[in-house]
């Protein structure tokens, strides 16, 4: 259900601002939202899992709130991580 080591390094050099960038809000955001996306295959195949689901709630809830954040300080940084993760349909 979480992402692998390599999958985050990927995410993480893909967002980061500089070398040793590894917690900005962009970063968090990815990150979040490959586990997200994790957890939604997982309860294609587990609908019952309702504590998981309690979890990705809390998931959903923390991106979210990181993107008013990003959204607030640069407006401009926050349609670009929208476009890129295709949060918004």
């Amino acid at each position: 259900m979480s992402i692998t080591k390599e999958k985050k390094q990927e995410v993480i050099s893909k967002y980061q601002k500089h070398e040793k960038d590894t917690g900005s809000p962009e970063i968090q955001i990815a990150i979040l939202t490959s586990r997200i996306n994790t957890l939604n295959e997982h309860f294609k195949n587990n609908p019952k899992d309702h504590h998981s689901r309690r979890g990705l709630l809390m998931m959903v809830g923390k991106r979210r709130r990181l993107l008013d954040y990003v959204a607030k300080k640069d407006i401009n940084k926050y349609r670009e991580i929208v476009k890129e993760l295709n949060l918004r349909k």
